[in-house]
């Protein structure tokens, strides 16, 4: 599949169900899409004891990872037939302690988006919806180049 045919949302949708694979990361950090809309997106994360820190807790990069991801998928299905994006920076708060071995509910909402620029934010909650850590983002576009 010529995935540079797909608008950013139809490639999204299509890790849903499962015609696409999930990219790799989302076996080092436990990760699976749940929904998707133009700008926003849901996902399923689950801190074990390969994200502990050397002092025994989840360690931040995990977070910041889940809210890397979900930021970016926001942006991803707002995007045309053929365009890209990247991170430019990212920045996570880290709330409340994140718990090992207990599923997380990860969500990305685009905020704004130009030619160039993308912002995004993101939150991570617990089973009963506290919030453990919030994010935002900004995104280069990449147009599509020119045959």
């Amino acid at each position: 599949m010529d995935l540079t045919t797909l608008t950013g949302l139809e490639l999204v949708q299509a890790i849903i169900e499962g015609t696409i694979p999930h990219p790799p990361m989302f076996e080092t950090i436990p990760m699976r899409l749940l929904e998707a809309a133009n700008g926003y997106i849901k996902l399923r994360a689950q801190a074990d004891g390969r994200h502990l820190s050397p002092f025994g807790g989840v360690h931040g990069g995990f977070v910041t990872t889940v809210l890397d991801t979900v930021v970016g998928l926001a942006v991803q299905t707002a995007l045309e037939q053929g365009v890209g994006h990247a991170t430019v920076d990212v920045n996570a708060k880290m709330l409340k302690f994140v718990p090992l071995d207990q599923e997380l509910i990860a969500e990305g909402r685009l905020l704004h988006r130009s030619r160039t620029l993308a912002v995004s934010e993101g939150s991570i909650r617990n089973g009963d919806g506290v919030l453990l850590a919030h994010g935002t983002a900004t995104s280069a576009i990449l147009q599509k180049r020119a045959p």
